[in-house]
């Protein structure tokens, strides 16, 4: 399963080109502030429109300027794990798990549920509220969302840079685990080379808008 992006997005005083492909593993971007990180992702994800390009996901396309095709975020079957873990403080880390399932209006699944909560070592956190949760269990909860989501490939912006280093060094095996296990693309932005080092099985470079292998 191989995510392919071409992509011209164009703004009045920047311009982002990127064309790449993205096997399974984790394909990590970085590059400096304001190099169009976060713009790439989000266009991938479907949040902003770019001018002009296609993607396409197992033969799937999500986006083809030529075709007039722009699929909406929910119909894309991404997975998007935020800086900051954004769960919903009225509701417990089971209901928040369940939220991205709910969205996209797919069908309970325990199992892959159960399984999931075993991964990322929920088991005992499920009856409890976000505000009782360290930041590296709150990032868990946001890495099971996307997971239980069912995503075709998944995108991770800067993930780690509101933990601290205690907190990061216990997050990094589970996105290991999601790198060996899950067989699907990764997009991972991040600008610590210590991350990208560890983590990723393709780098990307971004500067100025430019994309480079």
């Amino acid at each position: 399963m191989t995510l392919t992006v071409d992509l011209l997005h164009q703004f009045p005083d920047f311009e982002l080109r990127a064309s790449f492909q993205a096997p399974p593993g984790l394909t990590a971007i970085c590059g400096p502030s304001g190099a169009g990180k976060t713009t790439l992702i989000n266009s991938l994800a479907g949040t902003i429109s770019s001018n002009q390009g296609y993607i396409e996901i197992n033969h799937r396309v999500l986006f083809d300027s030529r075709q007039h095709i722009n699929l909406p975020p929910q119909k894309r079957r991404v997975g998007y794990i935020y800086q900051d873990a954004r769960l919903f403080p009225h509701l417990t880390v089971g209901q928040n798990l369940k939220l991205g399932r709910w969205f996209k209006k797919l069908p309970a699944a325990p199992e892959k549920t159960d399984h999931i909560i075993a991964m990322l070592g929920l088991s005992g956190l499920t009856t409890r509220r976000p505000s009782t949760l360290s930041g590296g269990e709150k990032q868990r909860v946001a890495i099971g969302r996307a997971l239980l989501s069912e995503p075709e490939f998944i995108l991770a912006d800067e993930p780690l840079s509101s933990l601290d280093l205690a907190r990061k060094l216990e997050i990094i095996p589970y996105f290991e685990r999601l790198r060996d296990e899950m067989q699907i693309p990764i997009i991972y932005v991040s600008h610590q080379i210590e991350e990208i080092d560890r983590l990723a099985t393709t780098v990307l470079s971004i500067n100025g808008g430019q994309l480079t292998q």
